[in-house]
């Protein structure tokens, strides 16, 4: 391993920023907080507006780790013990400057700091805080601060974290204990459960101080996330929707983010990845993860024992639907707003806007429309006043084959569709509610 000392801050920067790119549980605040006249900067839940640059990096917040070195070995990690990279680590000091010098320039608006083991989980930690508590109470930052706690930390030093930072997360790593032992086997799921859980605690009871104490510091106000690494061992999409769910139930997380295995080392308990990085398999369970939480649906309604992952073709509601018909089609003008979010195409302001509009008048197709309905999805689910927007089948196969096709922009005539087993190669996969990149997988829709 080479050796090098007296790194200056930028090498360090260049090494640890491109270190912490793996890392994606860093992509909303949903914290608002005014500056108080004493210090610098201020955090607006939707002030964030993260983009992401090729590599992965956030780029509003200066996203670093304190330190590549670490005592784990993790079969999937870069910086796992026994890779032979260049290590560094930053001081509490510099790690101020830098996120102090960025937001001067405009450049960030928080800082998201994780961090590799540097000799323990405590003696990391307590650098982690010591950093925040400088930047907070010296450098006077009331920016958001996103900090990825160390698992196996003393819960004391944990709770200190805790009130300097806005969001505090503990990856998962891997959804089951099996994973995580065969791959992770420094970590175990009681080391990373039990701080989330009291976690949980302490924001309860930190929120029910406020309402005495008006003047009491908040505990993670933005609440807690946590990471779940896919396609690293073999768990079906439907074992992953059910960890996902169990963890916002029981830990009141804000946000499971999950994480495309990137095959980063040469190792045999890795599995091989030839066609690169599962990022449509990434991207569907993000669609299923926020119909889960803004939709009402559960996730033993997605996907069962008996139809354990998710159609490639299909996003969830849409494959949801299809397999509902029964359910379908239904009126506009008397569904209730959870009706109208089970129809593909109506997400949960064009629901609102349909139930409000409703009552001044009669609803028609380019109303819905205007409201920001999708009616390339939504037109084979819904009527309106009666009438479906165009003469179509209710059936699955009709369904699918318009869907797909990126030629056809209305459906074709029901009595010309000829049906026949379809073949990868007859259709597109499109996506009308968003403009397509040369990675359009890692964006998930809002809408329908």
């Amino acid at each position: 391993m080479l050796i090098q000392e007296n790194m200056s801050i930028k090498e360090k920067l260049n090494i640890l920023a491109d270190a912490a790119k793996y890392d994606v549980a860093c992509t909303s605040s949903g914290r608002d907080r005014k500056n108080d006249g004493t210090g610098i900067g201020s955090c607006v839940s939707s002030g964030l507006c993260h983009s992401f640059a090729a590599d992965g990096r956030c780029i509003t917040l200066l996203k670093i780790l304190f330190t590549n070195e670490c005592v784990f070995d993790c079969k999937y990690c870069i910086n796992r013990a026994s890779n032979d990279v260049v290590r560094t680590s930053f001081t509490p000091e510099e790690v101020c400057r830098l996120t102090i010098g960025f937001y001067r320039r405009n450049y960030i608006e928080g800082l998201f700091l994780s961090s590799g083991v540097l000799h323990s989980p405590n003696y990391t930690m307590e650098l982690l805080f010591q950093t925040v508590y400088k930047l907070r109470t010296e450098y006077h930052f009331q920016g958001y601060i996103h900090l990825k706690a160390i698992p196996g930390a003393s819960q004391e030093i944990i709770d200190r974290v805790g009130y300097y930072v806005d969001r505090m997360s503990i990856n998962l790593e891997l959804p089951t204990a099996d994973g995580l032992k065969k791959l992770a086997p420094h970590k175990s799921r009681n080391t990373i459960l039990r701080p989330m859980r009291e976690i949980q605690k302490k924001v309860k009871e930190s929120k029910e101080e406020l309402i005495v104490y008006k003047q009491a510091r908040p505990f993670v106000p933005a609440g807690q996330s946590t990471q779940m690494i896919i396609g690293a061992t073999g768990e079906t999409d439907y074992q992953l929707v059910q960890v996902a769910q169990s963890l916002y139930r029981q830990f009141d997380l804000k946000r499971v983010f999950y994480s495309a295995f990137v095959n980063v080392n040469e190792d045999s308990s890795l599995p091989a990845t030839q066609n690169g990085p599962p990022l449509l398999r990434e991207h569907r369970l993000y669609q299923a993860d926020w119909l889960m939480r803004f939709y009402g649906f559960k996730g033993e309604e997605l996907l069962s024992e008996s139809k354990p992952n998710f159609n490639t073709l299909l996003d969830p509601k849409c494959d949801w639907a299809l397999s509902h018909l029964e359910e379908f089609p239904i009126e506009v003008s008397e569904a209730d707003y959870h009706a109208l979010l089970r129809v593909p195409g109506i997400g949960p302001t064009s629901a609102w806007r349909i139930v409000g509009a409703r009552k001044h008048g009669t609803l028609t197709f380019d109303n819905l429309k205007k409201m920001g309905v999708v009616l390339k999805r939504a037109l084979y689910f819904i009527t309106c006043n009666g009438k479906m927007m165009y003469p179509t089948k209710l059936e699955a196969d009709y369904i699918l084959r318009n869907m797909l096709d990126p030629r056809e922009k209305l459906p074709v005539n029901p009595r010309e569709i000829k049906y026949e087993q379809m073949s990868l190669f007859d259709c597109g996969l499109t996506d009308e509610n968003q403009v397509l990149s040369p990675d359009p997988f890692r964006t998930f829709i809002a809408q329908g």
